[in-house]
């Protein structure tokens, strides 16, 4: 009797322990899955062979997902391993992964060796000849086997995702405003895609470096990328600024580094806009030099501008409160620009703004609060209704100084 109880014993012992790790296991699997459910918030979620994913097919031919993670990562993201399932088990070795990330990678053997990286920074925008090269790669994966198909993620498969896969859908004929539109609806509940401004912006760069043959159906576009223009910033404004005195600002250029395909920051200029009453410096010199576009000639031209500042000018100018930086010596920046405002000099980033100087149309370049990125709390604290960021630019492809910038800050707003 106690030989056969002992027996039993370690039997129903063990049968617990298997309970206990079966029950922990599919403890694991609803907190992960309420977890992933949680973090993709109003991203349009897929289930499929049993697994709720965190991707969408914007097209039957573009798949847009979240980063196919490993690890503790895959509590949150779209498990690599559920990922690859279902890719062989619908698209079996007609497949190729696109990945945005700078700031992660995995082994490219997971699929195959499929796997090309186009990274750029999270909330960023990627310089317009990696727009360029992503489309022409996509474009020539889709066009070499009808059952092949693209599947394209940054970390969230959201904002860097929906800039590359608009830009990609402007390339095969719609208009940048149709192609974020339909992302926003194939990807979001909320209609709400492509979100930040510089990325939208950048979208509507893509569509203007794009020609259509007339009359050639099935063929890709003419892609004509903006030669580099460089400008001379030579003044910095912020209007309709309250609840703070000063704020901080760095302007940095996306930097092209042979060999790689990511192009970092690289600082040009720093400083601080404060008050325009201490920031204003005043200069004999009379005139100043603004740049437009000739109608009919279509090309850029200087035209050189008497300064008129009249008494009754200046209740208007600082009727709202300006905070502004003015440059002694004018800085060049070229190319992919951004500009990001913090209310201390080390940390507490306010928003900021991307943009490129071949499409600066004139010498004044104005964004309103829609038109910046990452606007948080603080931001809309510190910003007035009728807030704009101002950037004063020299003529294009300026090779020396034309005139004592100080004097800009004489300038109405006309």
């Amino acid at each position: 009797m106690g030989l056969k109880f002992s027996k039993k014993g370690p039997q129903r012992a063990g049968n617990l322990s298997l309970d206990f790790v079966q029950n922990q296991f599919i403890h694991y699997l609803s907190a992960s899955l309420f977890i992933r459910n949680l973090v993709s918030k109003k991203r349009r979620r897929m289930l499929v062979a049993g697994y709720d994913l965190d991707m969408t097919y914007i097209t039957d031919r573009i798949l847009a997902m979240s980063f196919p993670a490993e690890r503790m990562r895959a509590m949150y993201r779209n498990p690599l391993w559920q990922v690859k399932s279902v890719l062989e088990m619908r698209h079996p070795g007609h497949y190729k992964v696109y990945n945005l990330c700078i700031e992660e990678s995995y082994d490219a053997m997971h699929f195959h060796g499929r796997l090309e990286r186009y990274p750029f920074d999270d909330n960023h925008v990627p310089p317009l000849s990696m727009i360029k090269e992503f489309c022409e790669d996509v474009y020539s994966w889709l066009s070499s086997d009808p059952k092949n198909i693209a599947v394209v993620h940054c970390m969230a498969g959201k904002g860097r995702t929906g800039l590359m896969v608009s830009s990609y859908l402007a390339y095969l004929g719609m208009s940048a405003e149709e192609a974020m539109q339909l992302y926003a609806e194939k990807r979001t509940t909320n209609n709400e895609g492509v979100s930040i401004a510089s990325q939208r912006r950048y979208v509507g760069y893509w569509e203007k470096a794009l020609s259509f043959p007339q009359g050639v159906n099935h063929s890709p576009p003419e892609v004509n990328l903006p030669k580099p223009c460089s400008r001379e910033l030579r003044r910095i404004r912020l209007y309709d600024t309250v609840n703070i005195d000063q704020i901080f600002f760095v302007v940095s250029e996306l930097q092209d580094i042979p060999g790689q395909r990511y192009c970092p920051p690289a600082e040009v200029s720093k400083s601080c806009c404060r008050r325009v009453e201490d920031d204003c410096q005043k200069s004999n010199s009379p005139c100043y030099y603004y740049s437009y576009v000739d109608r009919d000639g279509g090309e850029e031209k200087t035209s050189r501008r008497l300064v008129v500042q009249m008494d009754t000018e200046s209740s208007i100018i600082y009727h709202k409160t300006c905070l502004g930086y003015s440059y002694e010596k004018p800085v060049q920046v070229t190319g992919d620009v951004r500009i990001i405002f913090y209310e201390k000099m080390i940390g507490g980033r306010i928003f900021y703004a991307c943009f490129n100087t071949a499409f600066i149309t004139n010498s004044l370049l104005q964004f309103s609060i829609r038109d910046m990125d990452k606007v948080g709390k603080k931001g809309r604290l510190i910003c007035g209704p009728s807030f704009s960021l101002e950037l004063f630019f020299g003529p294009a492809n300026a090779k020396s100084t034309l005139t004592d910038t100080s004097n800009d800050d004489n300038l109405s707003d006309a």
